[in-house]
């Protein structure tokens, strides 16, 4: 029996079955759609700009604001709701939203309806995280947590990559001037026709989703069939607000670089190196492979690795984090200098690979610092700050001094430079000073009683 601070579960676990597995992977590939629908605007950045005539800093809006708006507002309402009815009918719900709406992208003509098309993409996406943590946490126990998180968040990695080896392959064509005829629709631009291919087959998805049983939940028997009331869940937070803030903004710095430099990787190598669109997505064709790859790698291994510094101490997921963090810095910072376009794209491995250490255990983290009934509702606060701080604010901080800074779209690369090394290096210092109350916090879920 495995024994530790870590291995102390809230209840009798559950048997991490077939069936269990089964679960994990139907939300690893809603994961995956969701990201591939989330991903697939950074593809398009330049051919967008040149047929909406907008700047870099507007669309950075279409890559994070407009995405996190309701992302991030509605995520708690949503947890609430998916503490006190059936997960899976949420889920599958959502991803019908979230998949209709990126294929109305495809028929935006202006940029306000490519902006309205995005925030409804958000809305959809609000649902999956917090009802997926909170079904997995009931159908895990505690000491295999991070690793089943972490393949389910491996469809962040495979959604991401396929995105990128997607928009490699059709990139020549996407940056043409040209048009595309679609049934019913008529005549779009090859970037419209983009967000229509990968926007409806999110719906046989969602008919996937519905195959998952809804778990019993886990923890005091008397509060499993009512939500705990928003004031205790606020107290809880109050009254363990060092580690809830220390952990949130820890990892929205790290959301900030993330998405700040992912975003614009695919213009990063057309600007920097003066590259055709067919040269430029041999290098994405790479990109692609390494997130896919690399990603899903690091995902596991962090997985991997929280658990057993978990195991360890009470605050393993964060150390998992610091680790990632190590790699994730200097990669990010070096590819932004690099000579030639093939040392950037090595520069990448170790990025990703840091980049993707820490998900699982930023995650896994919120299942052991809340109680069972409001892990959904932590969630969902925990990814309304990391979406608003680091999906709303990374984007547009790299165009900010693009734009307003550089005054040149070819310095994108100095962007990128200053906005890793400023947030890397705030990430370590916040997560250092995480430790000690996130220890503290550990031991008062455990022994929650409400």
């Amino acid at each position: 029996m495995t024994t530790g601070p870590g291995a102390r579960p809230d209840s009798a676990p559950p048997a991490a079955g077939r069936y269990a597995w089964y679960v994990i992977g139907v939300l690893m590939l809603a994961y995956a759609f969701a990201f591939l629908d989330r991903q697939i605007l950074a593809l398009m950045v330049e051919p967008i700009k040149r047929d909406l005539g907008i700047s870099d800093f507007r669309m950075s809006l279409l890559l994070g604001l407009a995405f996190a708006i309701f992302y991030t507002v509605l995520g708690v309402p949503i947890a609430r709701l998916a503490d006190r009815s059936n997960r899976r009918n949420l889920i599958a719900a959502g991803i019908v939203l979230w998949s209709f709406a990126t294929a109305a992208c495809g028929l935006a003509r202006t940029y306000g309806q490519l902006f309205v098309g995005r925030m409804f993409v958000g809305v959809g996406e609000a649902v999956l995280s917090p009802a997926a943590l909170s079904l997995i946490s009931d159908y895990f126990p505690r000491e295999k947590l991070a690793r089943a998180i972490s393949v389910y968040t491996v469809g962040m990695s495979t959604g991401g990559g396929i995105a990128t080896l997607a928009g490699a392959l059709l990139l020549p064509r996407i940056m043409s001037s040209g048009s595309v005829t679609l049934p019913v629709i008529g005549s779009v631009h090859p970037w419209q026709a983009v967000f229509v291919a990968v926007g409806l087959p999110g719906i046989l998805v969602a008919l996937l989703t519905l195959t998952i049983r809804e778990p019993e939940r886990r923890g005091s028997a008397e509060r499993k069939a009512r939500g705990i009331p928003l004031r205790d869940v606020l107290a809880y937070l109050r009254a363990n607000r060092r580690t809830f803030a220390g952990h949130f903004l820890g990892m929205s710095v790290l959301t900030i670089m993330g998405y700040g430099v992912g975003y614009w990787i695919p213009s990063f190598f057309i600007r920097t190196y003066g590259l055709t669109p067919g040269e430029a997505s041999h290098y994405l064709f790479g990109y692609g492979l390494i997130s896919m790859i690399v990603g899903a790698t690091g995902i596991v291994a962090g997985g991997w690795l929280a658990d057993r510094l978990f195991r360890r101490s009470d605050d393993g997921y964060i150390k998992a984090v610091l680790c990632g963090v190590c790699l994730l810095l200097p990669g990010y910072a070096l590819f932004a200098l690099m000579p030639t376009p093939e040392l950037a794209l090595l520069a990448l491995i170790p990025a990703v690979l840091g980049g993707s250490i820490p998900v699982a255990g930023g995650a896994a983290a919120l299942m052991v610092l809340a109680p069972n009934q409001m892990r959904a509702q932590v969630s969902a606060l925990y990814y309304f700050t990391i979406s608003l701080l680091g999906l709303g604010l990374g984007p547009s901080l790299v165009a900010f001094f693009t734009d307003f800074v550089f005054r040149d779209e070819s310095s994108l690369r100095y962007s990128i430079a200053i906005v890793s090394v400023v947030a890397g290096t705030l990430a370590v210092i916040l997560l250092m000073l995480l430790r000690q109350p996130f220890r503290a916090t550990v031991a008062a879920a455990r022994d929650w009683k409400g």
